[in-house]
């Protein structure tokens, strides 16, 4: 008997509804508790249409993220409810500290100059989908 093999999961890119035009092309999920933690870290940058998502925990009222040990600047894109864009970290540095963002339920990390090349601005829409 054949065994079948473990399927990757979907991809999924991020589109910005409100203004039509992609905002990653490519997300991975950054997983778990022990996913999240080492999110972007021992990479040694992102390639143009990447990113990583990460989901806030149900009852953590904010978000931030850091940026100890990185090797490379990014955007970071933080969704509230119904995925609106709440708060927009553009092309910050290693060794810096994003924003704490209130109301925050999940954070993208682009590479640097993702928001801008989408025009993705605070209060659009941001809708994920599958990509087969």
């Amino acid at each position: 008997m054949r065994q079948s093999q473990p399927s990757d999961p979907p991809s999924i890119r991020a589109f910005n509804q409100t203004r039509g035009t992609v905002l990653c092309a490519r997300l991975e999920n950054a997983g778990g508790l022990a996913g999240q933690g080492r999110g972007l870290l021992g990479r040694e940058g992102l390639e143009p249409g990447t990113g990583m998502v990460f989901d806030n925990g149900r009852f953590t009222p904010f978000m931030w993220m850091h940026m100890f040990f990185m090797r490379f600047a990014i955007d970071i894109v933080f969704l509230g409810r119904g995925d609106t864009v709440i708060g927009i970290n553009r092309r910050l540095k290693p060794w810096r500290v994003s924003s704490v963002v209130f109301g925050a339920r999940r954070a993208l990390e682009l590479h640097s100059g993702a928001s801008d090349e989408s025009s993705t601005q605070v209060g659009d829409q941001i809708v994920f989908e599958a990509i087969t």
